[in-house]
């Protein structure tokens, strides 16, 4: 069963033409970091990979193509988690990086520190040499378009919808048995300035435990924090649920307990797996034993030879 990754690139409402390009974006994701773990690459190492592939894919609501806050600017959320510690490493926030999961992953390796914010993270950022990029190569014409849209006063709010989610993760374990997560976002479409989701929350953006497992969530940031979705899931892994059963459980709370609605991808430490959501569309794909599964609708799997 091992290794496996599996990968989301954010739950909500894709639109028809953008559905090809996100779908192909989390194969390649998932591809990407299968090889790491066939060369026996650790599953820290897998997940930063497939997150980093997702942030620098402008369809994604991460890295250069993360959505705009209230005044049209770029603030973006990052965690990873390493099951086999609990280490975990998270910034929010943050405006000028390229890769928000690989400055995550310094804070955890790098400081006594499990969140930075804001400029705060970006001064670490520049101590450790990650570069600094220009904001306008963080800001696609869709997300702006997205942005304009959305302050109209007579905006449609199912238009608003499909800029309101999207977050990209992936989960994976590695041919050690040790389990990981990833999670990036650039966030709600015109919030307001500072705020800050689920995504690097610990437990909530994405949990990750050699003793149960890994999880990496996705939508309604609001809500999956007043549950703390991801332990929430792995809570009833260890009450002896499936991935998947865990899954649903924890998705099942979210919408009736606090009308919430996401998406999220776990695995655990045998390698079984699960790509679930209660959003109209969420990306996936999976790479495992030489085959990739990937999907976009409800009930949809598909399969190829990697």
């Amino acid at each position: 069963m091992l290794p496996v990754v599996v990968v989301h690139g954010g739950a909500g409402l894709v639109p028809k033409e953008r559905s090809e390009k996100s779908t192909m974006g989390v194969c390649s994701a998932a591809q990407a970091a299968y090889l790491i773990l066939q060369g026996g690459g650790s599953s820290m190492d897998a997940v930063v990979e497939a997150v980093t592939q997702m942030e620098n894919n402008p369809t994604f609501n991460a890295g250069c193509g993360s959505l705009l806050n209230i005044k049209g600017e770029v603030e973006m959320d990052a965690i990873m988690m390493d099951g086999r510690t609990l280490a975990s490493g998270a910034v929010s926030a943050v405006r000028n990086i390229a890769n928000p999961v690989q400055l995550a992953r310094l804070v955890m390796d790098k400081t006594s520190h499990v969140c930075l914010t804001a400029e705060g993270a970006s001064q670490f950022a520049r101590s450790m040499g990650v570069a600094e990029v220009p904001q306008e190569s963080l800001i696609t014409e869709y997300s702006r378009m997205r942005w304009k849209k959305n302050l109209a006063p007579d905006a449609n709010p199912v238009e608003c919808q499909m800029g309101r989610m999207g977050t990209v993760g992936a989960v994976a374990v590695d041919v050690e048995g040790n389990v990981a997560c990833a999670t990036s976002t650039g966030g709600l479409s015109n919030k307001m300035e500072g705020r800050v989701g689920d995504t690097p929350c610990i437990g909530s953006g994405g949990y990750a435990d050699n003793l149960s497992g890994a999880v990496s969530t996705t939508g309604d940031g609001e809500t999956i924090m007043k549950v703390v979705l991801a332990r929430l899931i792995l809570f009833h892994m260890e009450q002896g649920q499936s991935a998947e059963a865990a899954s649903d459980l924890g998705l099942a709370c979210l919408k009736s307990r606090v009308e919430g609605l996401g998406g999220v991808v776990t695995v655990d430490p045998r390698g079984n797996w699960a790509a679930r959501f209660t959003t109209e569309n969420m990306s996936w794909a999976a790479a495992q034993r030489g085959t990739l599964h990937y999907g976009l609708y409800s009930g949809e799997h598909l399969t190829r030879s990697i």
